[in-house]
Order: structure tokens, then sequence, then C-alpha cells
């Protein structure tokens, strides 16, 4: 084999620290934007991005080259640097150390891309804590109840 070829789908969700500041509703097109580009100048490839001022959800194919472990930690990184020098009011932004990792297969990705898009009327029947237990559960993922939704 001459190359080596990848792809590697994951749907990455992560949550704003509970003492810092939530995202306002109106930069959250620009944020997602710009997390897309992130994402790409680290040889990903964005697939959907969204969710609520409280949490993201990102849907990428990941580059290659880059553990996911360190993709995490550039977009977090990156976009919560970015998002400091837009606004003032995002001084005291920071992003949850923890987050949460699921492979996508690809049969799935249009109902991933769907769910993503549908955030703002899927959580108005269940919060993110809810919404993540049920990740968690689905993927049999075992987790301690009183660490997984700390900051």
């Amino acid at each position: 084999m001459a190359s080596t070829l990848v792809k590697i789908d994951i749907h990455l969700i992560f949550h704003v620290k509970s003492t810092g500041v939530k995202m306002r509703t109106e930069d959250l097109g620009r944020i997602f934007a710009y997390i897309g580009g992130i994402i790409k100048g680290i040889g990903g490839l964005p697939i959907e991005i969204g969710g609520m001022t409280d949490h993201v959800h990102i849907l990428t194919s990941l580059p290659k080259t880059v553990s996911l472990a360190d993709f995490v930690r550039a977009v977090k990184a990156d976009s919560s640097k970015w998002m400091k020098q837009l606004d003032p009011c995002y001084a005291a932004f920071a992003c949850q150390e923890e987050y949460g990792a699921f492979s996508v297969s690809p049969s799935l990705i249009d109902k991933t891309v769907k769910y993503i898009r549908g955030q703002e009327e899927h959580h108005k029947k269940r919060t993110f804590q809810e919404e993540y237990r049920l990740f968690l559960e689905a993927y049999g993922i075992e987790y301690d109840e009183r660490y997984a939704f700390s900051d």
C-alpha cells in the first residue's frame, strides 16, 4: 500500500464551564463558523457544527495526522481564545476539560447532521445532562455521575 487512507467520523460534544459565561445566541453562527475554520486548518473536515449557548456539537472527519485529544484541545483552545477577542463579555469564557467523542458510521451521517441542526427543538424536551447520558448509555460507556457533569 503506497499511502495511508483514513476516514474517521466523530460526533464531538463539549460543554462550557458552569462557572464561566455562556455563548450568546446571536454569536453562535459566527462561533460555529470559526470552529469550522479551525478544523479545516488542522486538516479535518467539518461536516456539521451546532449546539446551544452552553454546549457544542461537532460532526467531523478527523485528520489522519492528529490524535483525537490534540484535535479537541486545538478546537477548544483556539475557539476560546478567539471568543475572548470577539467581545469583552467573553473574558471569563472557558470550556470544560472533558468532552465526549462518539464514532459515527457513514450510514448515520445524515441522521447526525439532522440531530445537530435540531438542537433548539431537541432541548425543549431534555436538558444537556439528559442528552449526554443518552449518548453515554447508547455507546455503552461507563461513567461516574459525580464526575461526568462537573467542571
